[in-house]
């Protein structure tokens, strides 16, 4: 009982943190119908930001790692993201009147993962001064693109049963491709090779490391203000994406809680480390995994699978996810 009171407080605490705060905010805007526009050239720069210092922070600390450590993380991750759209394949297929493209869509970007919650879980796990391995973040396309490339080819695979040579062929490679150069990856990707291979301590502190903060409020009042303007496609399509939204963040956060877990019994992942793999996977996709299903599923409804990571899925990670695995790992963790 006092483990559980313990846990309690603490995840009551965390919910007053700034970044929830901003989300919550954006939010209220929204609803009370503010005329406040941010135009989308400076969220995407503001991303652009978020990512670049992830990435060379991360990039940095690779180049000290011990490679053998990342090994079995990245291998968990690669099995979330898999996992996680087998599972809501599954789901849907056992709804009455959901498409199943639909469905399959939405797993995938629920299977993929999403920068802006990453960035808040860094920041509150900074805050509490949790450490946690700085390459951690570089986990994110392990588990992000074999979730993109299952949810595609298996979508095509049920479309080409269903109408017989109606589709085109899943050409896998290319859907790595355009992964990779989708605006989350690219910047990611960018900053890990700086981090990795260029001096870059100096532009680090001097610049991304002032901005990350401030630039990740404003990101999360836009995603405040997203959310619930999305929510009115939500309600346009089977109620049934609106319970997985909910439900599905705090699942699949479980899921990479145990993993990470059986990651530090085997190879001394730190907690920090366990509750940044619990988001990842608690995450879906609001920038890179869109478009990629968009021309990979073209027949997906993207009312469906955008309006349940947007309105629900993203703000149930930040604000439901994010205190609830920081505070179980202090109690697991004795921290």
């Amino acid at each position: 009982m006092n483990v559980l009171l313990e846990f309690l407080l603490r995840f009551v605490a965390q919910l007053q943190s700034p970044t929830l705060a901003f989300l919550i905010g954006g939010a209220l805007l929204a609803a009370t119908g503010s005329k406040l526009t941010i135009p989308g050239s400076i969220y995407q720069f503001i991303v652009f930001v978020l990512l670049m210092r992830i990435g060379i922070e991360g990039g940095i600390e690779i180049r000290e790692a011990n490679l053998a450590e990342m090994l079995v993380p990245a291998v968990f991750s690669v099995l979330i993201g898999l996992v996680i759209v087998v599972l809501g394949r599954i789901f849907f297929s056992l709804l009455p009147k959901v498409k199943m493209e639909d469905g399959i869509a939405t797993a995938g970007l629920f299977g993929a993962v999403s920068a802006s919650t990453l960035a808040a879980a860094i920041v509150l796990l900074e805050e509490e001064s949790m450490m946690f391995e700085a390459w951690v973040p570089a986990l994110y396309p392990f588990m992000d693109i074999p979730a993109l490339i299952l949810a595609i080819v298996l979508a095509n695979l049920y479309l080409k049963r269903k109408h017989a040579g109606g589709t085109h062929p899943v050409r896998i490679f290319q859907i790595v491709k355009d992964s990779l150069r989708g605006a989350a990856l690219s910047a990611l990707v960018l900053g890990l090779l700086l981090g990795l291979f260029a001096q870059t301590e100096s532009v680090l502190s001097s610049f991304y490391d002032p901005l990350f903060r401030g630039f990740l409020s404003i990101l999360m009042l836009i995603l405040g203000m997203e959310a619930y303007a999305r929510a009115k496609e939500l309600r346009s399509v089977a109620p049934w994406f609106a319970l997985y939204a909910v439900v599905a963040p705090v699942v699949h956060g479980a899921l990479g809680f145990a993993l990470g877990y059986l990651a530090h019994i085997l190879v001394g992942f730190s907690p920090g480390g366990v509750v940044l793999l619990s988001v990842i996977a608690a995450s879906n996709s609001d920038i890179s995994g869109p478009p990629t299903l968009r021309g990979g599923i073209p027949s997906a409804n993207p009312s469906a699978y955008i309006g349940a990571s947007t309105s629900l899925g993203t703000p149930v990670a930040i604000a439901v996810c994010i205190p609830l695995f920081h505070s179980l790992a202090q109690v697991v963790f004795n921290l």
